[in-house]
């Protein structure tokens, strides 16, 4: 498993980099929009990765953070879904609003991204919410779990910020620091737990 690259940016393509990396050149296949941030050839540069696997090829996807990351890993485990279409859903929206549209059963949201037609994005939410529900669950028996989390925007929130990669114990630790947490609403506080977790 490579979890990530640091190294020089030796050579920019359509849809995948050069990082080299003390001699050795790693070809990394990455959304458009992540290779517009890395910069320019010769510039040293980090790259979260995933090394992807398959009977007939081996490939290194990258991403400019693990937000990133993790929205495309959820994404492989979806069915009918390859790293290709994966890369190409980041490419063109944020793994803050993919969250959210996951959560909140937002179809519409995933069908503007090309390449995503209604039966795909309603398998996505299908997949990616009984998933995250399971591992709450399992989550939510090994700690003690306050009771302003039982409010149903809250247990959105916890979702949506797992989608992008966030542990439970993080996420109940940043809720306790968020004031009349029962009055707001999910994007309010997904947008204020993001802030004590640091992004």
């Amino acid at each position: 498993m490579i979890a990530y690259l640091n190294g020089k940016l030796e050579d920019i393509n359509i849809d995948s980099v050069i990082i080299d990396v003390n001699g050795i050149g790693y070809k990394v296949f990455m959304p458009n929009t992540c290779i517009e941030k890395l910069g320019k050839i010769g510039d040293i540069v980090k790259i979260h990765t995933h090394y992807h696997v398959r009977e007939d090829n081996i490939s290194l996807f990258g991403f400019n953070t693990k937000e990133q990351l993790r929205i495309f890993e959820l994404l492989l485990l979806v069915s009918g879904i390859g790293g290709k279409l994966a890369i190409n859903i980041i490419s063109e929206i944020t793994p803050y609003d993919f969250s959210l549209a996951v959560i909140s059963n937002d179809i519409n949201a995933l069908t503007k991204v090309s390449g995503v037609g209604p039966k795909v994005a309603q398998r996505i939410i299908l997949e990616l919410k009984d998933r995250l529900k399971t591992e709450t669950a399992i989550l939510k028996d090994q700690i003690q779990v306050n009771v302003q989390l039982d409010n149903n925007n809250a247990q959105e929130a916890i979702s949506a910020l797992q989608v992008l990669g966030y542990n439970i114990k993080d996420i109940k630790q940043v809720f306790n620091k968020i004031e009349n947490i029962s009055e707001l609403s999910i994007e309010d506080i997904i947008k204020k737990a993001l802030v004590y977790l640091g992004r």
